[in-house]
């Protein structure tokens, strides 16, 4: 349950303070008063307050001398100014060290609701953004990012399995992360100081994939000029990685399954086997008792590997980590990119969390960074995704300055916008009296809906 938003109203006057409590308490916000600025500062100091009202003129300890007051102790919540047309200039002075916004009294009740929205939506955002970089800051010992009960599993999993010598074989798709879970078991085991060596079973032919794995020695064939060690050698004392093993072809495998079993390899050319002191750890992404039944994967090696199995599951399955992923990725993609770090509207989070993701995580990374290079300003929003993001009946991305339609009344208000703008010749002042409200709220709903006048 999202809690209350809490805003303090300071001001010396009783009926304005009554009127705040009203407009605001009907929008669903907790409000405190104080009638001067001692007793404000006092409820600031022992109470969690989320927005500050803060009246300019009051007796004794002014508005300007509370907020400088606030500045000076600092960590204070956004603070609107209340003052009279004729001393706005005393209120944009109180923005320069530090004030959130300002408005005129009277006070109109949609543009004083509209200012506290938005300033509270801040509040809320900056402690959600602080939230999830402290979560972050605490996984970043296991470099698994997510709080998901089945991402918790695998912590768990890699706490428990890590410190052992058992083969452990990650099962996952392609884009889960299964090279980060061997990466963080082998920081986990005794085997921590010594290197971990990674082989794409995937990614090398099977002539070369031989000698990479067992090594060669001088003249075993045509330019081997010297002695190889091979990956099995080189990964002594510490830990082998197979990713992909279930594209080994058959041939190869019989090879594994005896340095698994005998814990020697022998180098092509070579007259001598060479004993190996090694830790295995296997991925795939592939179903190999599927491929067991079909004769394409062998079961006396799948058994070796597998004395110990890690499952990662897909993003569309941990769709709640989205949140901690973006906040992760896009700060690495920031520094990646030589770009100030950003942050996301709540649309595009919700786009990011309506999508499958079948390249998973490193799908998510990809479409972070595109967004990251073609973001034009300083959140990443809808008009940043490629449309295949963007679920089927949406409505149009809005263009700059402009905002989507939630709902009818937002568009009859709209319409209704438009429609005196032409009649006064997009004349704001007389428009504003027409619609009966503030020129400075209808400047708000101007901007809200991307209209322009004279």
């Amino acid at each position: 349950m999202i809690p209350q938003p809490t805003v303090l109203i300071i001001d010396d006057e009783p009926a304005h303070r009554l009127m705040v409590r009203v407009v605001l308490g009907d929008a669903g916000f907790k409000v405190l008063e104080a009638d001067n600025g001692p007793a404000g500062l006092a409820t600031l100091r022992s109470k969690s307050v989320d927005v500050v009202l803060l009246d300019m003129r009051m007796p004794g300890m002014s508005g300007q001398e509370v907020l400088q007051r606030l500045h000076e102790e600092g960590n204070f919540p956004p603070v609107i100014m209340l003052t009279a047309f004729g001393n706005v200039g005393s209120a944009v002075e109180a923005m320069k060290i530090g004030a959130w916004d300002y408005l005129t009294k009277p006070t109109d009740n949609d543009e004083l609701l509209a200012v506290v929205q938005k300033a509270a939506e801040h509040v809320r955002l900056t402690r959600e953004n602080r939230d999830l970089k402290k979560q972050i800051g605490q996984m970043r010992e296991t470099r698994i990012i997510g709080n998901s009960p089945a991402v918790r599993k695998v912590v768990e999993l890699i706490e428990q399995v890590g410190p052992s010598e058992a083969n452990v074989l990650i099962l996952g798709e392609s884009g889960t992360g299964k090279e980060l879970v061997a990466q963080q078991l082998h920081e986990q085991s005794a085997r921590a100081r010594g290197p971990l060596v990674k082989v794409n079973c995937a990614a090398l032919p099977e002539n070369l994939l031989e000698s990479e794995l067992f090594g060669y020695v001088r003249g075993a064939f045509t330019g081997a000029a010297q002695d190889k060690p091979g990956r099995f050698q080189l990964a002594g004392g510490g830990t082998l990685f197979l990713d992909e093993i279930g594209e080994l072809p058959l041939t190869l495998q019989a090879k594994i399954l005896r340095a698994l079993q005998e814990r020697i390899v022998e180098p092509l050319g070579g007259v001598a086997p060479v004993n190996i002191d090694v830790r295995f750890i296997a991925a795939t992404n592939r179903d190999l008792p599927t491929m067991i039944r079909e004769g394409k994967f062998r079961e006396d090696l799948y058994y070796r590997l597998n004395v110990l199995e890690i499952h990662i599951p897909p993003l569309r399955e941990r769709i709640e980590d989205i949140p901690l992923l973006v906040d992760y990725l896009l700060e690495k993609l920031c520094r990646k990119n030589n770009r100030p770090v950003r942050s996301v509207s709540r649309e595009f989070l919700a786009a990011l969390s309506r999508h499958e993701w079948r390249g998973n995580v490193r799908e998510l990374e990809n479409i972070l960074e595109r967004s990251l290079i073609l973001c034009r300003g300083d959140i990443l929003d809808l008009r940043d995704l490629p449309d295949h993001l963007l679920a089927p009946g949406r409505p149009a991305v809005p263009s700059p300055g402009t905002a989507p339609f939630e709902n009818p009344l937002e568009a009859a208000e709209r319409n209704a916008l438009e429609e005196t703008l032409r009649k006064y010749a997009g004349h704001r002042e007389r428009t504003a009296q027409a619609l009966g409200i503030s020129r400075r709220t209808l400047q708000y709903r101007l901007k809200k809906y991307g209209l322009t006048s004279r």
